[in-house]
């Protein structure tokens, strides 16, 4: 597929839960709202900022496979070529069988930048090396470890509905897309999303679950979503082995939703200082964990670092360069940079389709290799994109 390149242009933000994205045609037009918050002019509310000289989306692929997966969910820039993959690649995960039926997609593609596509994994459930809860919906939950290990997060559903969603696991493929083993128990229930650090043989995943409790609450909110600090040893080129398990954050609410399949905690991002930053999507907050990466017990909901305003179901979370936060949000189309300090700075709008427009279209976001652009998925077009 040919890269699309449009301007964008000013919009308004509008209130709205999440929905089920749809399989549509690429979006046309998109827009960015670019004004200041808190009554400071436009000007001077992106001088600095990550987002404020970004002003251009431009369609990289389609993130659709040969099998028809669809809804495109983690993303993950290759940091090193290894084995299949290659340096700044992007690989996307697919939560979305070719039916629209959400819990149920089995691949993951890895896209140039210049645009091709190829399939890094397709996921049979009948070939695992251990069981996966349930089976095969690949979600958010989407890193890449030194020696080329891809995990990714599994929430199934077996036929698209919630109430038959299972705990699943985190699936670790090496650098060929064959899954190596699986990690099950221990608090894993739903891992939605996720982020990594490594540190010589070792390296940590901080996962957030959100079915402990959801599916028997019947659509009610539960406030028991997780997040989990698994730290890994690493093995150069045999799998890495899981050393120990630590809930730093709980009581996030979550619940099931009819069109959104599940809403709960989602993106989490790692900040210079080591505080874990988490998008709290029922409630439109981003929370702060601190100590992340030492902690031996949860922070509960963590510190609010800001709620409301711009932020509208905030899903994907991605720390910029300058330690910003960047979040995209559910309930409309929208990419808001906000500040440590709790301060919303920048806006763009990333995603104009639907009523209202964006809503339920934008999940997993990943900073480029340049450190001046931001890749993120369109799940109402089935489209990996760049905004520059």
């Amino acid at each position: 597929m040919n890269s699309h390149s449009v301007s964008v242009a000013s919009a308004e933000t509008r209130s709205r839960r999440p929905r089920l994205p749809r399989r549509r045609s690429l979006v046309s037009a998109v827009a960015a709202l670019a004004v200041g918050l808190g009554g400071t002019s436009a000007a001077a509310a992106h001088h600095g900022t990550f987002l404020g000289p970004l002003h251009t989306v431009t369609t990289i692929a389609s993130t659709v496979p040969a099998n028809g997966d669809l809804n495109p969910y983690g993303t993950a820039v290759v940091p090193q070529s290894i084995g299949a993959l290659h340096k700044n690649n992007v690989l996307v995960s697919n939560f979305n069988n070719a039916a629209n039926e959400q819990g149920t997609g089995t691949t993951i593609v890895q896209v140039k930048p210049d645009g091709g596509v190829s399939q890094f994994a397709r996921i049979n459930p009948s070939r695992l090396p251990s069981p996966c809860t349930g089976g095969i919906g690949l979600t958010t939950a989407l890193s890449i470890l030194p020696g080329g290990w891809v995990v990714v997060g599994s929430l199934p559903t077996g036929d698209g509905n919630a109430a038959n969603a299972e705990a699943g696991c985190l699936l670790v493929l090496d650098s060929h897309g064959t899954v190596r083993e699986t990690f099950t128990g221990h608090g894993i229930n739903g891992p939605w999303d996720m982020t990594a650090v490594s540190h010589g043989n070792r390296a940590d995943l901080f996962v957030t679950n959100v079915l402990n409790g959801t599916v028997a609450g019947g659509g009610n909110v539960v406030n028991r979503g997780t997040v989990l600090r698994i730290a890994l040893e690493l093995h150069g080129n045999q799998p890495p082995t899981r050393e120990k398990t630590t809930k730093i954050g709980s009581g996030f609410a979550e619940r099931t939703d009819p069109d959104a399949l599940v809403v709960g905690p989602t993106g989490v991002g790692l900040g210079h200082d080591g505080t874990l930053y988490v998008a709290d999507t029922v409630n439109s907050r981003i929370a702060a964990i601190p100590d992340a990466l030492k902690r031996r017990t949860s922070a509960g909901t963590g510190r609010t670092v800001s709620s409301g305003g711009a932020l509208n179901g905030p899903l994907g979370l991605a720390v910029a360069p300058n330690n910003n936060i960047l979040t995209v949000n559910g309930g409309d189309g929208n990419i808001v940079e906000t500040t440590p300090a709790g301060r919303q700075v920048a806006i763009r709008r990333l995603d104009s389709t639907g009523t209202p427009p964006g809503a339920g279209a934008l999940f997993g976001l990943a900073v480029a290799p340049n450190g001046r652009s931001v890749y993120f998925v369109d799940d109402a077009s089935n489209t990996l994109n760049l905004l520059h």
